[in-house]
């Protein structure tokens, strides 16, 4: 699966969004008004989906679906 494709599954798991949903620029806050508590489940939800660690504060509510893909893509997620 893609990281793109497993991206979206995570974000459809932790804030009930259908993939179709996720706009490529769109950034999580303005987009679905995630707040700190799913923050946290996104990052536990890459983590274990794609085995990559994201350290605190490195994933942001202001980041777009290709901004959170490029920098998983950069810790070796594939």
């Amino acid at each position: 699966m893609a990281v793109e494709d497993k991206v979206k599954e995570i974000l459809n798991q932790v804030l009930d969004v259908s993939p179709e949903e996720i706009e490529p620029d769109a950034t999580l806050d303005e987009a679905f008004g995630v707040d700190s508590t799913e923050m946290v489940e996104i990052s536990v939800g890459l983590k274990k989906g794609l085995g990559v660690d994201l350290g605190d504060g490195e994933l942001k509510k202001t980041m777009s679906f290709n901004k959170i893909v490029g920098i998983l893509k950069k810790k070796g997620a594939v």
